[in-house]
């Protein structure tokens, strides 16, 4: 069957403003619904699908985002290329808010969450570069191009939630050499490495981490605000970075997953 779209963008919904000639694909899997359908649209002359992590009304929190089923489904669509806008805390002072980065590690902080498609048999994926190189250069350069500044690298600790750490978590992530911090980027990353497929996070701080500064802590409220606040240049750097994306990547992703 021929790939229905060779890219996606995993993130929010603010993107679908400007898809004006969209088709939802309701993809059937082994691991049961998606998020929400999967919008095709054409983007600088490419196929890119569209997938809400949360929902199109925010419905799944983080923990109970059906992850498999959304990867599974963009991999079915033919998708080889995933770019994954999120909304992250800063581990440290001077990523405050409003700050783009695109980390280039992960550190695993969540529980009870199934990671793996492999339930049975010895199948061990490569994921000592959880992010595609080839991806991360792209997104940089876009941004350089837009005059976008953009952090380069940084180790986005990925956490349970819902709730937001505690002050002492706070600072024992940093401590661990954690810059940023996220409550979704696992396990759709190594997902997504399991079926071959490129992934790219791209991070805008929103707030401070509980243990960075004094004051209330982190509030709901603040992250939405911060995040709506930058949606225009998320878009902007999604969709330009989406057309310089190379047809065929020359990172070593899909070699990652070995032969079983």
């Amino acid at each position: 069957m021929a790939p229905t779209a060779e890219f996606a963008v995993i993130g929010g919904s603010g993107l679908y403003a400007l898809l004006e000639t969209a088709e939802d694909h309701h993809v059937v899997t082994p691991y049961g619904a998606t998020s929400d359908p999967v919008t095709v649209a054409e983007v600088a002359g490419r196929k890119v699908a569209f997938l809400p992590r949360h929902g199109r009304e925010h419905q799944y929190p983080p923990h109970k985002i059906p992850y498999r089923a959304n990867l599974w489904a963009l991999n079915e669509l033919g998708v080889r290329q995933i770019l994954a806008p999120c909304a992250v805390g800063g581990l440290r002072p001077e990523l405050g808010p409003g700050t783009f980065a695109v980390p280039d590690q992960l550190l695993d902080r969540t529980y009870g969450r199934v990671q793996t498609f492999h339930d049975s048999g010895a199948v061990h994926v490569s994921f000592a570069d959880p992010y595609c190189p080839t991806g991360r250069a792209t997104v940089r350069a876009t941004a350089a191009e837009q005059q976008l500044a953009m952090v380069d690298g940084g180790t986005m600790v990925v956490i349970e939630g819902p709730r937001f750490s505690t002050r002492a978590e706070s600072r024992w992530y940093a401590a661990a050499g954690g810059t940023l911090i996220n409550m979704t980027g696992h396990p759709e990353a190594v997902l997504a490495r399991e079926l071959g497929i490129c992934y790219t996070a791209i991070a805008l701080v929103t707030d401070l981490d509980a243990g960075v500064e004094d004051g209330a802590g982190v509030t709901q409220e603040e992250v939405f605000r911060v995040f709506g606040e930058n949606t225009e240049r998320m878009r902007t750097l999604l969709l330009a970075a989406l057309g310089g994306l190379p047809d065929e990547p020359t990172c070593g992703c899909a070699a990652a997953v070995p032969a079983h």
